[in-house]
């Protein structure tokens, strides 16, 4: 969880400050941003747009789902294969109850794994670094415990071990690990209503949706490919929190940054609305590569047909050849288009290059055809 510490002058400035900085309501069991949402819908701060919440609704309804195993600790080494291949140990007296007593017995394991460029648009969980560097990705995991009604956690060095089918190219001796945090603790500085200074701190939600930050423990940094049995076998060092094994993209061209303007079917309440119910989205894969960058920072003041997104800046290869994927939601309709283009470089006395957009009514069908679609691109 990132922290930022921010002064703020008064009770009503952390108000507006903390409706700011809130624009996230993800799916996780635990996501504390839920919480921080619904009680700036109550004081009237922000509501959900309703046509970006039936995107997203309908989004997450055709993606990857949770996953729920019984494990038995009091076998040596207990294990669970999920659907997809990935296999997860749990050593006796790893978990620990909330008291601190360690977990035995039966315990209930939930699982979600995201492995291709359409779970990832479909979860809403692209793979970028905390500064804004691509990654490609060879999964990413959410693993969470529980006995009975009690959450588990994780005794101090212990760890779930993972074991994956290796995808190709996958053969680097080892692939570094990223943590994903879905909420960052925002700390206010100011003064209470006899003017007393105070400080505060408040989980809010990460204004991206995602950001990827180094796993930070040694043993638990890499992914080590075997390739006697061609896999990728790692540790989870850490339960409720988004784990990703990726390796930073190889992007040696100049870089640019890329303007996407949408001529037609932008929702405008796109820039007010909460990452991860946004009623217009878009996202680029790189040819060949599994990776989703996805564009957050809206246009400001645009004028009419030049509304849409940019990319951070240069941070596009020039010449990076990929595909679109533009999606909006207007009045219960779906829009969508899927582009296939090289980056070109910046035009003459400009500091940007342009990509236009038109999405044309979809049904929501074809709309999951064109998220699956994006795995081959």
């Amino acid at each position: 969880m990132k922290i930022h510490s921010i002064y703020v002058a008064g009770g009503i400035a952390a108000l507006l400050l903390f409706g700011a900085c809130t624009k996230q309501l993800k799916d996780d069991p635990t996501d504390p941003s839920v919480t921080a949402k619904d009680k700036l819908v109550a004081n009237g701060i922000a509501g959900p747009d309703p046509d970006g919440v039936k995107l997203h609704d309908f989004l997450r309804a055709n993606g990857p789902q949770y996953e729920t195993y019984t494990v038995n600790l009091s076998q040596e080494n207990a294990s669970f294969t999920t659907r997809n291949g990935r296999k997860y140990t749990l050593s006796p007296n790893s978990l620990i109850r909330p008291d601190g007593s360690p977990a035995v017995g039966s315990i209930t394991v939930t699982v979600k794994e995201i492995s291709n460029a359409a779970a990832m648009i479909f979860a809403d969980k692209p793979t970028a670094t905390s500064t804004g560097a691509p990654l490609e990705s060879f999964g990413e995991f959410f693993v969470a415990a529980k006995q009975g009604t009690a959450p588990l956690r994780l005794r101090k060095d212990s760890a779930v071990a993972v074991q994956v089918p290796a995808p190709k190219g996958a053969n680097d001796r080892k692939i570094p690990m990223w943590y994903g945090d879905t909420s960052i603790t925002i700390t206010q500085s100011g003064f209470t209503y006899i003017n007393q200074p105070i400080t505060l701190s408040t989980t809010v939600s990460a204004n991206k949706g995602m950001d990827w930050d180094p796993v930070t423990n040694p043993a638990s940094a890499y992914a080590l490919f075997d390739g006697t049995n061609g896999t990728l076998n790692f540790r989870l060092d850490s339960l409720i929190k988004w784990t990703n094994c990726d390796r930073l993209m190889s992007l040696p061209n100049p870089k640019t940054t890329v303007l996407a303007y949408f001529n037609s079917n932008y929702n405008p309440a796109t820039s007010q609305s909460f990452v991860g119910e946004e009623p217009t989205m878009l996202y680029f894969k790189p040819t060949g590569i599994n990776s989703i960058i996805k564009f957050y920072n809206t246009i400001l003041t645009p004028p009419a047909g030049f509304e849409g997104f940019l990319s951070y800046q240069n941070a596009i290869p020039v010449g990076q050849s990929g595909t679109f994927l533009a999606i909006s939601s207007i009045g219960g309709q779906f829009y969508a288009e899927q582009k296939t283009v090289t980056i070109g470089a910046p035009a003459a006395g400009t500091n940007y290059t342009t990509v236009t957009f038109n999405p044309a009514p979809v049904s929501a069908a074809t709309l999951v055809a064109l998220i699956n679609s994006m795995n081959t691109k």
